[in-house]
């Protein structure tokens, strides 16, 4: 069994950064007996900008066998290249984790590989910073190439240009949805921390994210998060985690549930085949009107139709109470669709 599905919720637990001494002592001893299966810390910290912490660097490791021993739970790190892995494995680091940053470089993943071929480390990947489900599923595929056996994903979140999000790094969780489409078999681990950005989303977005079946949590605690020399607005105490640990409601199907859930599915089966149906005969009518553009000599796109498509979309989307972002996100997919089947369409009736 894999190790991250040994046990649900998984979860895994500590500061972003390793700061000092004295503090992962005393996460070790707080961690004793709080349900948390492995005790994660950063040891290096890639900053967006030079002159912020960026880690102790090797320093820390030896805290963390400390760490270790004190609180009888594995401790993992995050690796970004060669010389790191190297150090992690020098310092017996029971697990590590591909940070946000290094996923979206598969020569860095690689590269990370390579140093890891012939030990059986558990590994987790973090998604890209960006919404790409093939990179984030590319680099868990080297690690498999490889010869990894233990090996979850982290959901921590894309970034984003919007301002009026309430979250650092929107979850989007379609996405690791996909992913676990593709890797049954695969632990997903939300993480939380970095999702919210803010220590008061750390419960909600924890829920969120077992309601929807994930595998386990990272959260970033520390002893005193305000006083964090990275991130402090998005960890939380060790007394503030046991809180949250022990409000979680886990979810488990029951006979009753799966049938009653099984009728409404065959239900949207039906409505998603006509919904198919209805988007193809729309491509199909659409050209038609790629050739009447062709005939009075018209440009493809018209940007008074799609105007008109906005407006009179979203009142009917409102009508259905269904939000604005909504209906213009499913009718961008839409109309950019039809855009290039027009063109396909014309070109080919050219050749």
């Amino acid at each position: 069994m894999n190790l991250f599905s040994s046990k649900k919720p998984y979860i895994i637990a500590g500061p972003c950064g390793a700061e000092n001494e004295h503090q992962m002592l005393s996460i070790a001893e707080e961690f004793k007996n709080l349900p948390i299966d492995m005790i994660r810390a950063g040891v290096w910290k890639p900053r967006s900008k030079p002159g912020n912490f960026e880690g102790m660097g090797e320093t820390a490791l030896p805290w963390l066998n400390q760490v270790k021993k004190i609180a009888g739970k594995p401790v993992c790190i995050e690796v970004a290249n060669s010389i790191q892995v190297e150090l992690a494995l020098k310092y017996n680091i029971d697990a590590v984790w591909i940070g946000a940053r290094t996923t979206v470089n598969p020569f860095a993943v690689q590269e990370i590989c390579d140093a890891l071929k012939g030990n059986p480390i558990p590994v987790l990947v973090k998604n890209p910073i960006n919404p790409d489900v093939e990179l984030w599923s590319g680099a868990i595929e080297r690690m498999m190439a490889i010869g990894i056996t233990d090996i979850a994903a982290i959901h921590r979140g894309f970034s984003s240009y919007d301002s009026t999000s309430k979250y650092r790094n929107k979850p989007m969780w379609a996405i690791p949805i996909e992913l676990k489409r593709r890797y049954k078999e695969l632990p997903i681990i939300c993480d939380p921390s970095h999702i919210g950005g803010n220590r008061d989303l750390i419960a909600p977005i924890s829920q969120r994210a077992l309601d929807m079946d994930f595998d386990g949590l990272m959260i970033e605690v520390h002893p005193t998060p305000d006083d964090a020399l990275s991130d402090a607005k998005q960890q939380i105490t060790p007394s503030v985690l046991k809180d949250i640990l022990a409000n979680l409601i886990l979810r488990k199907p029951t006979v009753d549930s799966d049938t009653e859930i099984e009728n409404i599915r065959l239900v949207l089966d039906s409505m998603d085949a006509e919904i198919v149906d209805i988007l193809g005969k729309r491509m199909e009518m659409v050209k038609k009107l790629a050739l009447i553009k062709k005939k009075y000599n018209m440009p493809i796109f018209q940007q008074d139709r799609w105007c008109e498509i906005i407006e009179s979309r979203n009142q009917w989307g409102k009508a259905n109470e269904l939000d604005e972002t909504f209906i213009l996100q499913l009718y961008q997919l839409i109309h950019d669709k039809s855009i290039k089947t027009q063109f396909d369409f014309l070109q080919r009736n050219e050749e």
